[in-house]
């Protein structure tokens, strides 16, 4: 499953058009960026695994009750949701310039006012991380940091990380439907050449 089937369940397959509603946007808007912009969030999960930012990613879908943020859009575009999300996406690019680059892209080719993706965006990002959370149990993912906290510096943890990626033998930990989706649609957006620039 990837995160564009993950997002289109949300809410009982109402969240998307709830969220855009949030912003006065219609569900085409709505949909037009979120082409965009979540594999683009794929992407920048998937290559913080990569560059050996695993136990951040993990770090960041611990906490059961972000779950809320994929249940319910008006939480998602609430001032609380849009902080998580920010947050969430600044552990993903490594800052705010990443983001609102992206953002501004988005807004070019959508047409879409740029404050409204700058809106839009984190309350998706929010979304998306609940929804990641919610395919990860809180039991799962203190496992997996568990295996981290022994991993010594020959190479546990790259070897981890590249059990992750399908290398190293597989033997990496068994993230399941988490790694299924950040490999299904990961590169599919135009904007991972502004990814690209932040992500090295």
């Amino acid at each position: 499953m990837s995160l564009m089937t993950l997002l289109q369940q949300a809410q009982g397959g109402q969240g998307l058009s709830q969220l855009a509603s949030q912003f006065g946007m219609n569900q085409d808007q709505a949909a037009k960026l979120s082409e965009l912009l979540t594999p683009t969030i794929g992407q920048a999960a998937k290559e913080k695994a990569e560059s050996g930012g695993l136990q951040d990613l993990l770090a960041s879908l611990h906490g059961e009750s972000q779950g809320a943020f994929f249940e319910d859009a008006t939480q998602a575009a609430a001032p609380t949701g849009q902080a998580q999300g920010m947050a969430f996406l600044e552990t993903l690019m490594g800052g705010q310039q990443a983001p609102q680059e992206i953002a501004s892209e988005a807004a070019n080719q959508t047409g879409i006012d740029l404050s409204t993706v700058m809106q839009f965006l984190p309350a998706l990002a929010a979304m998306l991380q609940g929804g990641m959370q919610k395919q990860m149990p809180d039991s799962n993912i203190e496992n997996l940091m568990g295996q981290f906290s022994g991993a010594d510096s020959s190479g546990g943890i790259m070897g981890m990380v590249g059990g992750f990626l399908g290398g190293a033998g597989g033997k990496g930990p068994d993230l399941g439907a988490l790694s299924q989706m950040l490999d299904a649609d990961g590169d599919g957006s135009p904007l991972n050449d502004i990814l690209g620039k932040f992500m090295k």
